[in-house]
């Protein structure tokens, strides 16, 4: 990709125009077009053929490829060799951060692994600090677990897991910056503590359950929204026993998450949910460890040696520990193995979790009025280029 120098700093009407690919914008598919930034958000975006005229202050050649909502990831456990659980400070979200933000992630959860009442407490102040110090990207936390089952318990050290009381509820539901997102076991709990969470502003999602179909849709009339990582470590769908899946595929509401690595799920089960589920419920995300923009890709989880190896992140006893996996990289693999369009994998790489945490009237698409964030990939699905704001800060186009 080829560009002219930007002739100012993404404020104050700053007009650029894109060529050669395809813009996907909230209502159309478009071939070139011009997007007007005032301030970080967008002004407009007008469809264009042509030559762009001297009032255009970048000329971007997407040369063959896509330019794309920036992405919105729910599930991110560190990168650039950080672990959210061993530094939940400003200096950890802004290292996990930035190492995203070349695979095109414009907002994220910083998301804390099971861990003690005092790590969460730290973690959601991090959070808050992080927001009020402007960290790009950062929207809220997503604390998963500890209040998970230990026979779906993964990676997850089942000597940090607890019971949800009515300490952690006040935590939880604590008036924050940002978004405020948990996963638990709705088994160990009860309607009405999910309930009080959801009242409290607090996002649910279960995950690392054993719960049977009835528990599920019990929580979900409670208020929870999301289930974590879809297929993985949850009770399976049996024909006589629907379990967490058969509820998540049979739900047309909840949002359900996936990591699309080829490891985690198999293709015929990313298959599945695609056809299976609404499209807008479906939502793409990393689970991403440290070795996301790290040099040295091994890492030490709570003490144990988490081995890296093609994509693969794994505990010395062969459990999956996370993933090696970035959002422009979840796009790629999960165009390749269900045949899904782009434009589909985008809405549900920005879009649905944009729409999940309640952001959309901010982000998750290209329209007048959200923030001027976007991704360039190439016509591989590659990340080119990331604009937060409107301001190139990954990439060279």
């Amino acid at each position: 990709m080829s560009g002219e120098t930007m002739s100012n700093d993404g404020r104050n009407g700053l007009r650029m125009h894109f060529v050669n690919g395809t813009i996907v914008t909230r209502d159309a598919l478009l071939n070139g077009a011009t997007i007007t930034v005032d301030g970080d958000r967008i002004a407009a975006i007008d469809a264009l053929d042509g030559t762009p005229s001297d009032a255009i202050d970048r000329v971007v050649d997407l040369g063959g490829g896509w330019l794309v909502p920036g992405f919105v990831d729910t599930q991110v456990n560190g990168g650039g060799g950080v672990l959210l659980n061993d530094q939940p400070t400003v200096a950890g979200i802004a290292a996990i951060g930035a190492a995203h933000v070349p695979y095109g992630t414009t907002a994220f959860m910083p998301t804390l692994i099971s861990d003690t009442p005092e790590v969460i407490a730290a973690t959601l102040d991090a959070m808050d600090a992080a927001i009020e110090a402007g960290v790009p990207g950062v929207v809220g936390a997503h604390i998963e677990g500890p209040w998970i089952n230990p026979s779906r318990k993964g990676i997850h050290d089942p000597a940090k897991f607890r019971l949800l009381d009515d300490a952690m509820i006040e935590l939880l539901i604590r008036p924050r910056k940002g978004r405020v997102m948990v996963t638990l076991a709705p088994e160990l709990t009860d309607a009405a503590s999910i309930a009080r969470l959801v009242a409290g502003g607090v996002i649910v999602s279960a995950g690392h359950t054993d719960a049977d179909y009835e528990t599920i849709i019990d929580a979900v009339g409670a208020g929870l929204s999301g289930i974590t990582h879809l297929f993985n470590a949850m009770s399976p769908l049996l024909h006589r026993a629907p379990g967490v899946v058969g509820a998540a595929l049979d739900d047309r509401h909840v949002y359900c998450g996936l990591i699309a690595d080829g490891l985690h799920v198999h293709d015929a089960a990313l298959r599945l949910a695609l056809n299976a589920r609404p499209h807008d419920r479906l939502m793409l995300v990393s689970d991403a460890m440290p070795s996301v923009g790290a040099v040295d890709k091994d890492f030490r989880l709570q003490g144990r040696l988490i081995h890296v190896e093609d994509g693969k992140c794994f505990g010395e006893d062969g459990t999956l520990a996370g993933s090696d996996l970035d959002m422009a990289g979840a796009v790629r693999n999960f165009v390749a193995r269900t045949q899904a369009d782009v434009p589909a994998a985008a809405a549900m790489a920005a879009t649905n979790p944009a729409a999940f945490l309640g952001l959309s009237h901010e982000r998750g698409a290209l329209a007048p009025g959200l923030r001027a964030d976007w991704v360039a990939l190439t016509a591989d699905l590659k990340p080119a280029g990331t604009w937060i704001g409107g301001q190139l800060v990954a990439g060279r186009t």
